[in-house]
């Protein structure tokens, strides 16, 4: 046998004689190493370990998420045609989809709308502007009416909305808020709400969808983008849509969901829900409201509008045409119609 460095290994006899000779001394060193002070049957070797820390570790901050935007309340502007029925649409569609951490809920929207001296059962009929969201902001990116009448008025709010979930997760969304009002003094009143429903996303977007989807120069709120993903919007829409983007920048206000079923104050179906028609409200960035924007844009629009193959262009300017193509009531002063037959 050898030891480590290569030498004779001594015999045990030798080991013990050694010890014997050193001494009590030289027997308690022994002792210690071979870790006897336990007990003689114990043979592992001692194990040092550093004393536990007394320091209580500081917790880990939560970093806090930043403030959802708030954009300021809509408020019409100047050329507006009844403008406190759009301002009391808008009041009550902010009050529905946006409130503070601890806000959410049924009854807490409730409240929010009684505040507003409307029936608070509207609240009940808010739909996707109220998702199941800790806290929500909204933006009210434009109202413009679905018909006003002396007596009746539809006004709808385009929103987009942020939420916040109680995990710290965001996300943004938005719809589209058909609001039915009534006279009533001192103002006039909530009647009913009917929230877009644009249904879900195709499959597989037509090409014409996605050219429409990436182009630049065609604005569209949350509402009109799940239209067109859902595939049930016809192609003459997107055709118009992309050959108007060529002279135009066109900011859509509505186009499938959102809008009344019938033309207002008919029974005649409108083309909107039929997937067959779109609203602009602002064209290069000049509201159609505005007295301010020349009329001669919003007429080379409409026109240009017609040469894309509407049969049916509405705004504020009257323009005369072969078989009634061109019309213009309160209802459209503030946005143009393109609507189509197929």
């Amino acid at each position: 046998m050898t030891s480590g460095d290569g030498g004779p290994a001594p015999g045990r006899r030798t080991v013990l004689r050694a010890g014997a000779g050193a001494g009590a001394g030289a027997a308690a060193v022994l002792l210690g190493v071979a870790g006897c002070s336990g007990g003689a049957k114990s043979r592992a070797p001692a194990v040092t370990s550093a004393p536990a820390s007394t320091e209580v570790p500081s917790p880990t901050a939560t970093p806090t998420p930043p403030p959802l935007p708030n954009p300021p309340l809509w408020q019409p502007g100047p050329g507006e045609i009844q403008p406190d029925v759009k301002r009391r649409a808008v009041e009550l569609v902010a009050a529905l989809g946006a409130w503070p951490p601890g806000g959410q809920g049924a009854e807490a929207a409730r409240a929010r709308v009684a505040a507003l001296g409307l029936p608070p059962g509207l609240a009940d009929q808010a739909g996707p502007l109220a998702p199941v969201a800790a806290e929500a902001s909204l933006e009210v990116v434009d109202a413009q009416y679905g018909g006003i009448l002396a007596d009746s008025a539809s006004v709808l709010v385009v929103c987009r909305q942020w939420t916040r979930q109680s995990d710290g997760s965001t996300a943004v969304g938005g719809t589209t808020v058909d609001v039915r009002l009534g006279r009533a003094e001192p103002r006039w009143t909530v009647t009913a709400l009917h929230p877009g429903e644009p249904g879900p996303e195709a499959a597989s977007a037509a090409p014409a969808v996605a050219r429409v989807l990436a182009e630049p120069r065609i604005e569209l709120p949350p509402e009109a983008v799940a239209d067109l993903r859902s595939g049930l919007v016809h192609d003459t829409v997107t055709a118009a849509m992309l050959r108007l983007a060529g002279p135009y920048t066109l900011t859509v206000s509505v186009v499938r969901s959102g809008h009344p079923l019938d033309v207002f104050g008919t029974t005649r179906p409108s083309d909107h829900p039929l997937g067959r028609a779109f609203d602009v409200w602002r064209i290069d960035g000049r509201a159609v409201v505005d007295p301010a924007t020349p009329r001669r844009l919003i007429e080379s629009f409409m026109r240009d509008a017609a040469a894309a193959g509407s049969y049916n262009v509405g705004g504020p300017v009257a323009i005369p045409g072969v078989g009634n193509q061109f019309f213009t009531d309160d209802t459209h002063h503030d946005h143009v119609h393109v609507g189509f037959n197929s």
